[in-house]
This record gives structure tokens, C-alpha cells and sequence, in this order.
């Protein structure tokens, strides 16, 4: 028998009966929830076997789950792109793998960022939230010394929010640090 992760047992516990209280929901389907976290990073076209298998490794070790190898659908000459060529390496985490990869980033991965205030508050339109990341080696998965080119991430979290806000107001009732928006008053 496995144990519920935290973020899960939290979603469930306290962040269901806060927004159905504050949101007026008449029942616990209505409320939002996180379906999936989708990680995705691009390789450089002329990156060798070594680097592709480095990246997929580091990939792999972040989300718990092996990543698919994204190829070209066409060749680009100017791009020095051909048919068939690695471009990209993604994953996508639904179910407990999902929750303990979300408390991951939130409770060790996003502290660690020197300077941190914050990530943005915007939205797509549509509930999901976008995050992009400029150094894989803030997840405590990686060993600095190891990793010989540090990548960026693509992080997409998609929730059931009709809205923005109902999006917002879940991830941050999940600990989603969103960085404050400071009056133009207060800063004159």
C-alpha cells in the first residue's frame, strides 16, 4: 500500500474546502485540480550522442520517469536542421509522480535560485501556468560537478480552472510562490 504524498493529502485536506468556501462551489468536482506537469527542454541541432544521452539522464533523474526524445518532422537547411534529428526531450508526470515533483520544486528547487523573488503571476488564458527555467542544476537530483552544459526547462502545469484566477488561487493555495506586485504609489 502506498502513502498519499503531501502536496496531495494538502490539496485534499485544506485546499478543497478553502476554495469551495471561498469560490461558492456546490460540489468537489467544480473545484480545480492539477491534471499534469509536462517538463520539456531542447537539445542544439549539433549536439552529439553523448550530450543527447546526458540530457535525457539529467531529465530523467529530475521528473522520476524516462523522457521521449522529440525529433524534426522536416529538414531546415538554414537552421542546419535535417529530417529525423533530436531536437528536443520531454515528459509528462500525472498521479503521485506529479505531486511529489510539484513539492520537489516548490519546498528545495525554487529556493535555491539566488535572489529569488518570486515567479511570475501570468497565466495562459485558459488556468495553466508556464514556467521556464534557465538551469536544471537547482533540483538536488543533479550533481553540479557531473553535468557538463547546464539547460533550460519548460515547465507547464495544467489545471481544470475555467480561469486564470481559479488557477492562480490554486497554485498559490499549494505554495506557488508568485511574486508580489508592488503599487506604483509605495515605489514613488
Amino acid at each position: 500500500m502506498s502513502t498519499v504524498p503531501s502536496l496531495k493529502k494538502l490539496y485534499l485536506e485544506q485546499v478543497v474546502p478553502e476554495l469551495t468556501r471561498t469560490r461558492g462551489y456546490k460540489n468537489k468536482h467544480q473545484v480545480p485540480r492539477l491534471v499534469k506537469i509536462a517538463i520539456n527542454t531542447g537539445i542544439d541541432a549539433d549536439a552529439d550522442k553523448n550530450q543527447i544521452a546526458d540530457i535525457q539522464r539529467d531529465i530523467a533523474q529530475i521528473a522520476g520517469q524516462k523522457p521521449v526524445l522529440a525529433r524534426s518532422r522536416k529538414a531546415i537547411a538554414n537552421f542546419k536542421l535535417k529530417q529525423g534529428q533530436v531536437v528536443g526531450c520531454h515528459v509528462t508526470l500525472r498521479g503521485d509522480a506529479m505531486w511529489e515533483f510539484l513539492c520537489r520544486l516548490l519546498a528545495v528547487a525554487l529556493p535555491t535560485i539566488r535572489d529569488f523573488r518570486g515567479v511570475p503571476s501570468k497565466f495562459d488564458g485558459q488556468g495553466n501556468y508556464n514556467l521556464g527555467i534557465t538551469d536544471h542544476s537547482i533540483f538536488p537530483e543533479i550533481t553540479v560537478e557531473n553535468v557538463k552544459k547546464h539547460i533550460g526547462l519548460d515547465l507547464t502545469l495544467v489545471t481544470t480552472a475555467k480561469t486564470d484566477d481559479e488557477g492562480r488561487e490554486l497554485l498559490r493555495l499549494l505554495g506557488m510562490p508568485f511574486r508580489r506586485v508592488e503599487s506604483a504609489a509605495k515605489a514613488a
